[in-house]
């Protein structure tokens, strides 16, 4: 007698057991919210470190004193009242005179147009100061009258020192204004070095150092970004 044993075969594909979804799955997340988010992580990043890095280096150039045997020392313009140098052109203007007498440079360029309704330039009152009250030989000093802001009147100091054939300056500003300035001057084919002076409303408080400094900061990412003084 024989027993017949039935032995069980494998099961119809059908009837295979569907492996349980516990909706891990659909928690996964999608690759295309990753790259958004590093994207947007990036941008963010650089919209805070970018100006902070900008912030450091205006505050590190304003802290230099830089002096190289130059062509000519530029003095950038500020105020005059009806011929007479504001107390913050004056003490450029004195800073200028140092350093042409500490022989950094043979010549002394002022920078600087006029205001509407003004009788003098900021370029020309300064030149009259350098001679009158400097003792600076008239040969010495050139104006350059043109410009009512850094990068006008850059633009035509650029003019005059390939006129004179001169390639380098030293800038005199305020300890905050020496980076945007330099980078300016750069840009007009002159190389240049910042020696600022330490006297005015730049650097009386550190609530005014820090206003002027991202100030500063905002005018020179202006100026890199799109070409705006």
């Amino acid at each position: 007698m024989t027993l017949e044993v039935e032995m069980p075969g494998p099961a119809p594909e059908d009837d295979a057991e569907e492996p349980a979804n516990d909706g891990r799955e659909g928690r996964r997340r999608s690759p295309w919210f990753t790259v958004p988010l590093s994207l947007v992580l990036g941008l963010l990043a650089v919209a805070v470190l970018t100006p902070l890095t900008v912030g450091g280096r205006v505050w590190y150039q304003g802290r230099q004193d830089e002096r190289p045997r130059s062509d000519a020392i530029i003095v950038l313009g500020a105020a005059q009242y009806n011929g007479v140098p504001s107390p913050t052109l004056r003490w450029r203007l004195q800073h200028a005179l140092n350093l042409y007498r500490d022989g950094v440079a043979p010549a002394i360029v002022t920078v600087g147009g006029k205001a509407p309704g003004d009788n003098y330039t900021e370029a020309g009152s300064g030149r009259a100061w350098l001679i009158r009250k400097g003792g600076v030989p008239a040969s010495k000093v050139f104006a350059v009258p043109e410009g009512r802001d850094t990068l006008e009147s850059m633009r035509a100091v650029g003019n005059e020192f390939d006129r004179h054939h001169w390639t380098s300056a030293v800038i005199v500003t305020d300890p905050w204004h020496g980076l945007r300035s330099k980078k300016m001057a750069e840009d007009n084919g002159i190389k240049a070095a910042a020696s600022p002076t330490r006297s005015g409303p730049s650097v009386q408080t550190r609530n005014t150092q820090f206003h002027y400094i991202v100030r500063e900061t905002g005018g020179y990412l202006a100026y890199v970004l799109w070409g705006e003084h």
